[in-house]
């Protein structure tokens, strides 16, 4: 006798409900009950839309949306990642990707501009240089593209290549450049060097495979330039491998020495350091803030723990959690929260995170640096300098003069940008709710008044914050004529938290 397997299906599902609910003493259904519940339920509503809807199902959407609502009732960090985005994932566990290693300016209806390529990428190889256009793209004009069709054309496995029609900067010559893809590496370590002749200093913004390894060699090469106290630099660190968080632990403490814990559904593990350190007596300070997360806070917790470093700065992000990656149907992948970790003391930051030991205030800058940063103003002026100057001194001797300020000054002040102070800000919004209860007209002079006291021009407003500015567009401009490690100088020398903590 032969049944269909629907009902088959049906009465193993009321048979197993039977079962559960004989099991249990109240109303409450097990976790692997309500699951099988759900799928059914799932199930039975995607075939009724199939069968029964009126109009064709938008069935890739309806998924991944789908899937994506799901899983958000979860945390941030629980996410799936179809096959198309498996680029993505190794960019995000790797910081690498292929292709030229530029970062690129798009606005709509103009060609692509190349704002920053990377020191030794094949940007820089095949010559390409911030200002030049890329007028084609394998033979494909820019000027119909958007910035991530841009961006996508000009990535590709290592070792092909793209061709580009470009104009170049200097000299206005319109030329073809084949470049051959590479895989590119955006480096864990920013900067090291020496701060002052005893103040070891090392800008570690990721924990990829092997950062452990660059901080020992670099920790190394400073001690053997006279290093006798070691900063380390994990502000607006995100983390990455835990492993590696392990490793940097592992730098600075005996063998064997508790570096972190987690615990899971089916696992806790405790980790120990598993080689001789290089150094267990040589100061250390840790510089944390709200953006420093996961392995970050695993290195800073550690040391604070282990006596082993002195914390500075703000509390960190508190993200104690750990993901695992966990193939599934199709080639995609999932990145799951599997465990919490502790640091040695047993606790968890998740939530909390990474009180310093000593706590210094990050300095403020006014509504206007903001908006000139996020509004791209700064960023077209940096292109518009790039053009008009050929060179200029090395970081540690440049400075952006009174001459220059003029120029970018009267450049802003053709740009569109909302350059209110915070201030008027919030008068524009009181302003708005006065007149949504009906108020304002009744206080219309008292109005009138406070908005003709807080009403700056653009060009004053710029002028009154001019050494808020300056020290963003030099940074900007040593990047495009250094590199990226001579920019990190100039921010050092701006950075008010890292001089405090040094004192």
């Amino acid at each position: 006798m032969h049944m269909n397997f629907d009902i088959m299906k049906r009465i193993y599902i009321y048979i197993t409900a039977a079962l559960f609910l004989a099991a249990l003493e109240s109303n409450a259904q097990s976790r692997d009950f309500k699951l099988g519940q759900w799928t059914e339920i799932h199930n039975g509503i995607v075939k009724e839309l199939s069968r029964s809807y009126v109009d064709t199902l938008p069935v890739d959407k309806m998924m991944r949306e789908g899937v994506d609502a799901m899983l958000e009732q979860l945390d941030p960090y629980t996410v799936y990642i179809p096959e198309e985005e498996n680029e993505d994932l190794q960019m995000m566990l790797s910081k690498t990707y292929g292709g030229i290693g530029a970062i690129i300016h798009k606005k709509k209806d103009e060609h692509v501009i190349i704002n920053e390529p990377y020191f030794g990428s094949p940007a820089d190889k095949y010559g390409l240089r911030c200002g030049d256009e890329i007028m084609e793209i394998d033979g494909v004009s820019t000027i119909g593209l958007e910035t991530k069709e841009s961006s996508d054309r000009m990535k590709g496995k290592p070792g092909t290549s793209v061709t580009f029609k470009v104009k170049k900067v200097r000299t206005g010559e319109i030329i073809d450049i084949k470049v051959v893809r590479e895989r590119i590496h955006f480096p864990d370590i920013d900067y090291a060097g020496m701060l002052d002749d005893t103040t070891g200093y090392v800008l570690q913004s990721g924990f990829t495979e092997g950062v452990a390894q660059q901080v020992k060699d670099k920790f190394l090469s400073l001690k053997a330039q006279g290093m006798k106290r070691f900063v380390l630099d994990l502000r607006g660190n995100g983390g990455g491998l835990m492993s590696e968080a392990i490793n940097i632990i592992s730098l600075f403490v005996p063998k064997g020495s508790l570096a972190v814990s987690s615990k899971g559904k089916t696992e806790s593990r405790e980790y120990h350091t598993q080689s001789e350190p290089v150094d267990t007596e040589m100061p250390i300070i840790v510089m944390i803030d709200g953006g420093s997360a996961s392995a970050s806070e695993i290195v800073s917790g550690g040391l604070q723990d282990l006596g082993r470093a002195t914390i500075m700065g703000k509390t960190s992000f508190g993200k104690g959690l750990v993901q695992s990656i966990r193939p599934l149907p199709y080639n995609g992948q999932m990145k799951i929260t599997t465990a919490k970790y502790y640091t040695p003391s047993g606790r968890c930051v998740q939530g909390v995170g990474v009180k310093p030991d000593v706590e210094i205030e990050v300095p403020s800058y006014s509504r206007l640096v903001y908006s000139l940063v996020l509004s791209g103003v700064i960023d077209q002026y940096v292109l518009k300098f790039a053009r008009e100057h050929d060179s200029i001194a090395q970081a540690d001797d440049y400075h952006f003069s009174d001459a220059d300020f003029e120029d970018f000054v009267a450049f802003a002040k053709t740009q569109e940008f909302d350059y209110r102070s915070s201030a008027k800000a919030t008068f524009d919004k009181m302003k708005e709710e006065l007149d949504e209860d009906g108020l304002a007209e009744v206080m219309a002079a008292e109005l009138s008044a406070l908005e003709k006291a807080l009403e700056m021009d653009k060009e004053r407003f710029i002028r009154l914050k001019k050494d808020e500015i300056i020290p963003f567009i030099e940074e900007e401009i040593v990047t495009r004529y250094w590199w990226q490690e001579a920019g990190v100088k100039v921010r050092l020398r701006y950075d008010e938290q890292l001089k405090k903590a040094l004192k």
